[in-house]
């Protein structure tokens, strides 16, 4: 049984195009989503820079990037998931994959919902048989089936 449907996006164009599928699945087994944003942990990409910059500055830069996340998913739930009145929104930061195989056992998930490719692969071949680096280390570890979406498909 699917109760709890996670969807991990990045908010790239690749990403969003699993939004109607995400509703479909939500409304067959009456199940909620949890729309989930992971942002960049910068503090771990400093460290063997002789001049870092300030907490201060990575941490306002961080702020921003939820708030605007945040501002975007409410948007893209009161648009394309208008049908889906069930739905909580989850903002981390780290990494992408790890966080969303934390998120599939904190929120209980009985299915993940994804896209193959996201933000990093706007320009691929679209006949790449290989999928992004984030769908690929959810697919190899999820402990609940993953769903995935080609974003390049009509």
């Amino acid at each position: 049984m699917i109760r709890t449907i996670l969807w991990p996006t990045d908010l790239s164009r690749n990403s969003l195009k699993s939004a109607k599928h995400v509703v479909s699945l939500a409304e067959k087994y009456q199940a909620k989503i949890i729309m989930l944003y992971v942002g960049t942990d910068l503090t771990s990409m400093f460290g063997g820079y002789a001049h870092e910059p300030g907490e201060h500055h990575l941490q306002h830069f961080q702020e921003w990037e939820v708030k605007q996340a945040k501002s975007k998913m409410q948007h893209i739930c009161e648009t394309e998931l208008k049908a889906c009145p069930n739905m909580e929104i989850r903002l981390v930061q780290g990494d992408a994959a790890n966080e969303i195989l934390k998120a599939v056992k904190a929120e209980k998930a009985d299915l993940v919902v994804i896209t193959t490719h996201g933000r990093g692969h706007d320009e691929i071949d679209q006949k790449s048989p290989v999928f992004g680096s984030v769908a690929e280390k959810v697919i190899r570890s999820s402990p609940v089936p993953v769903h995935l979406v080609n974003p390049f498909e009509k």
